[in-house]
C-alpha cells in the first residue's frame, strides 16, 4: 500500500471511467465523471481497473493515460472535490 496524491487519483479515475477523448468532454463533465468514478469504485478500484487494461491493452492504455493525464492537468484544482478522501490504495489479486 502507497500514498497517491490527487492528481494520480484523478488520472486513475477519468482513465477507468466511459468518458472517450473523441467525445471532447467539457471540463465539467470530466469533473463529475471522475468524481462519479470514485464514488462508485474508490480509487483502489479504479488503480485497479488501470493496472488491468496496462495488462490486457498496454498500447492503447498507454495512449488514454496521457489523454486522461492531459486533461486532468487542465481541470482546476478544487474540482472535482475530493475532500478528505482516502488517498491509499491497494489492489486484490
Amino acid at each position: 500500500m502507497f500514498r497517491l496524491n490527487e492528481a494520480d487519483a484523478r488520472c486513475e479515475a477519468l482513465f477507468a471511467s466511459a468518458l472517450q477523448r473523441s467525445e471532447a468532454p467539457s471540463t465539467s463533465t470530466v469533473a463529475r465523471e471522475i468524481s462519479r468514478m470514485i464514488g462508485q469504485l474508490g480509487v483502489e478500484g479504479c488503480a485497479c481497473r488501470v493496472a488491468q487494461e496496462f495488462g490486457d491493452h498496454p498500447d492503447s492504455a498507454r495512449d488514454r493515460m496521457l489523454w486522461a493525464r492531459q486533461v486532468v492537468a487542465e481541470l482546476p484544482v478544487e474540482s472535482p472535490p475530493f475532500g478528505r478522501m482516502a488517498m491509499t490504495r491497494k489492489c486484490a489479486a
